[in-house]
């Protein structure tokens, strides 16, 4: 469909659903659209007796992102997005913009992930949809949540596979589930709580692997005070289970764990150190907000409503967008220079891990 048949079948949706009672239609020359490769414009003639708001840029965002379907997908604004648009008559001067993506996001299928990293000369590129790659230099830390049996560790189970050919890994499982068999298979090293110890015995042990990743950032930062050219080989850390693993600990030990916690968020980033954090919500008691702050992928999976978005999406509405029923699927936002910053439908990639028992 060209822009013109396009522009046509918009107004046509808009004119029929946004308000049934209001004579406010482009039949009376009330608004009009304007299709660009971006997105579309909504541009209201003024003065007009609609209330152009937040409200209704989302109500004109419901209808259209259904009626786009699936040629467009609309990236969802938290409030209003409101452009220039004909600075010589004061009537038609602004405009409501919905920027959108071609097509629908498609999940990636891999017959057999180890031969695929094998054949591949991607370094540091992480496949996440078709047409949404994340390049992991780019990554300060990374938050995954979901409710049980959303695909949390499944989609963590890729992630580390690709990780474990371009970075040092530090897996902490205090479920000893997943991820711990994981790095047993792969011979990455792994914390997990022992029968004999206490648990705030593992979280000091954990504190310890912590400091060693805080001293590495140290070291590389004098290298580049030396040489700001170098580049270093990616470490990262990984947390399962974040909000199961500090309830019930000694409130110093647990201070200790924030407090590292916030340093590695907040200086790793130059010296290629990571965190990617794994819970079923990320409430205030999780991690620290200075912590929350540097999260730079935000991925939810599972059920989406207002209620299951709130932590890692506050000011996000999840109404209107629409996500892919199953397992792996859900919401991502990607917080850099290179993607768009709205939150988007995810669908995690499926593979194979042939001759691998986790």
């Amino acid at each position: 469909m060209d822009f013109s048949s396009l522009e046509k079948y918009l107004l046509q949706c808009l004119n029929m659903s946004l308000d049934a009672d209001s004579s406010e239609t482009s039949y009376t020359n009330s608004f009009t659209v304007k299709i660009e490769e971006k997105g579309f414009k909504w541009i209201p003639r003024m003065p007009t007796t609609l209330l152009i708001n937040a409200d209704l840029y989302q109500k004109i965002y419901e209808i259209a992102n259904i009626a786009l379907y699936p040629e467009y997908t609309l990236l969802k604004e938290n409030s209003a997005y409101v452009v220039p648009e004909n600075l010589e008559d004061i009537h038609i001067e602004r405009a409501l913009f919905f920027p959108w993506k071609k097509g629908i996001p498609q999940r990636i299928k891999f017959k057999n992930l180890l031969e695929n990293i094998s054949n591949t000369n991607n370094q540091d590129i992480i496949p996440l949809m078709k047409n949404l790659i994340l390049d992991y230099n780019k990554v300060t830390s990374m938050a995954i949540a979901g409710n049980s049996g959303s695909g949390k560790s499944y989609f963590l189970t890729y992630l580390l596979t690709l990780l474990n050919s371009f970075s040092d890994l530090i897996i902490v499982d205090p479920k000893m589930d997943s991820p711990a068999r994981w790095a047993r298979e792969f011979e990455v090293k792994a914390l997990f709580p022992l029968s004999n110890r206490s648990k705030s015995d593992f979280i000091s042990q954990i504190n310890d692997e912590l400091s060693l990743a805080l001293n590495i950032i140290y070291q590389r930062q004098r290298q580049l005070y030396a040489n700001p050219h170098l580049t270093f080989k990616n470490y990262t850390i990984v947390i399962d289970e974040v909000l199961a693993l500090t309830e019930g600990v000694n409130k110093s030990i647990k201070g200790a764990f924030y407090a590292l916690l916030t340093q590695i968020a907040l200086m790793g980033r130059a010296t290629n150190v990571h965190l990617i954090l794994v819970s079923q919500r990320f409430d205030h008691n999780t991690i620290p907000v200075s912590v929350r702050e540097q999260l730079n992928v935000l991925i939810q999976l599972g059920n989406i409503n207002a209620k299951t978005t709130q932590f890692l999406f506050p000011d996000f509405e999840p109404s209107g967008i629409v996500i892919p029923p199953g397992k792996g699927t859900g919401l991502i936002q990607i917080i850099d220079d290179i993607h768009p910053y709205q939150v988007q439908p995810f669908l995690a990639p499926t593979y194979n891990l042939e001759g691998v028992t986790i």
